[in-house]
């Protein structure tokens, strides 16, 4: 898994972004703050973007007066993995050696 990738928040908007195709910033995070069912500060917020933007996971684009969001084909390749990762090890996956305790004993 690659290091932009290490913070829930940017997980959690890629999945957003892949469900919805495309969002509005601050439709996005309304959406992030409903999940959390807490205020995200804005300035941390937008610096997550600001990131994604910069790493080329996620691309920016402006309509009117707002910014719109959506996944990279790299982005959208990281966020697969991840899932395929998470799927293997919550779905029963037997753990190669040295992943951690496998749960299902």
């Amino acid at each position: 898994m690659t290091k932009w990738f290490h913070s829930g928040r940017r997980r959690d908007l890629c999945a957003l972004l892949y469900d919805a195709g495309e969002l509005q910033a601050q439709s996005l995070k309304n959406r992030l703050e409903s999940h959390y069912d807490e205020r995200i500060d804005p300035g941390s917020f937008y610096a997550t973007l600001r990131s994604l933007v910069e790493t080329g996971y996620l691309r920016r684009r402006t309509e009117g007066i707002a910014d719109v969001y959506a996944l990279t084909g790299a982005g959208e390749r990281a966020l697969l993995d991840h899932y395929e990762w998470l799927s293997g090890l919550v779905g029963g996956e037997p753990a190669e050696a040295g992943d951690g305790p496998n749960l299902k004993d």
